[in-house]
């Protein structure tokens, strides 16, 4: 049976602070608050749809900041749907320096199976010139605690970060997976329209990552993650024509994820020195090697590389078989 959300957003609702890089309307796409019949509409629209094994989400904003007759107000629209076994449980995002264990016994009560923090950084320098509000050691304490209390729990980061760097964004990565989530999210940086990061980028303060750069430093972050069996369940922010309309600089490729790993697949052949070679791919896997637009194979030609492309159903998908000719 395949895995859905049921997504609600609470778009920039809760949170004490604006980040430096959070245009909550452009990332959700709208402003709208939910009410309580928008999540049960929202539910028995998707229950419709057969095959799919579901969960609740309330994201877009800090859940558990928000006033906490609104937060009731939507759990106890959501909470029968997990009491009666239509969906499997509530999963929602926040904000570490707002948890706690009253939050936390209310949460499980209502039927939330899932935490997921904005990290963003683990670096104190970083999360203070983004404006964050919160601290690296915040999110290892509630962390912690969502742990202790049987929720499973999510990590978010973001790459690109104002005064962050690639080193910076592994040593996160590291300290991330020292505190055992089972799933990850990787946000590379965007730009928007009306945040402080336009305003740096504005002033040539601050350079975003270009798509190229991320990819690249997610190549090096994704086996880190794979290695300690973790899984990464989103890179790269949702495509929407409000991020491509707001959208001033940054990391932002409606197929992020498979540039990712067209990155990987042309690491796989540079570990072979120029010269001329046949290359055999599983045909799910040749728009992945040779790139968006073509872009690996003309790189190995600039790069001194002649390869005939062979398509075999023998390759292991996303794995390659390279011969010398």
């Amino acid at each position: 049976m395949k895995k859905g959300n049921i997504s609600i957003f609470v778009p920039f609702n809760g949170c004490p602070q604006q980040c430096s890089f959070c245009n909550q309307k452009t990332i959700t796409g709208q402003a709208y608050q939910p009410t309580a019949q928008d999540v049960k509409n929202a539910v028995e629209t998707a229950l419709k749809k057969k095959g799919y094994e579901y969960e609740i989400a309330f994201f877009g904003g800090s859940f558990t900041a928000i006033s906490r007759d609104y937060m009731l107000e939507l759990l106890n629209a959501a909470e029968p749907y997990v009491k009666n076994g239509s969906v499997k449980g509530i999963r929602i995002s926040t904000r570490p320096d707002y948890i706690d264990g009253e939050i936390l016994t209310l949460l499980k009560d209502k039927g939330v199976s899932a935490i997921e923090l904005g990290a963003q950084s683990m670096d104190d320098e970083v999360l203070s010139a983004n404006l964050r509000g919160h601290t690296a050691e915040d999110v290892v304490n509630a962390s912690k605690l969502i742990k202790d209390y049987g929720f499973e729990l999510g990590l978010q980061m973001m790459t690109g970060l104002y005064k962050d760097t690639d080193e910076k964004a592994i040593e996160t990565a590291k300290k991330i997976i020292g505190l055992k989530p089972e799933t990850v999210r990787i946000y590379p940086t965007v730009v928007l329209k009306g945040t402080y990061l336009q305003e740096l980028y504005d002033e040539k303060i601050y350079r975003p990552p270009t798509v190229d750069d991320a990819a690249a430093l997610c190549t090096r972050l994704l086996p880190l993650f794979e290695e300690a069996q973790i899984k990464v369940i989103r890179l790269g922010l949702h495509s929407s024509e409000d991020i491509k309309k707001n959208m001033v600089a940054g990391a932002f490729h409606p197929a992020f994820g498979e540039i990712v790993q067209s990155r990987f697949m042309l690491n796989k052949v540079l570990e072979y020195p120029p010269d001329d070679y046949e290359i055999f791919v599983n045909p799910k896997s040749v728009s992945k090697l040779k790139g968006n637009q073509k872009r690996n194979v003309y790189f190995l030609i600039e790069m001194g590389y002649n390869i005939k492309f062979t398509v075999s159903e023998k390759v292991a998908v996303d794995d390659l078989k390279i011969v010398r000719r």
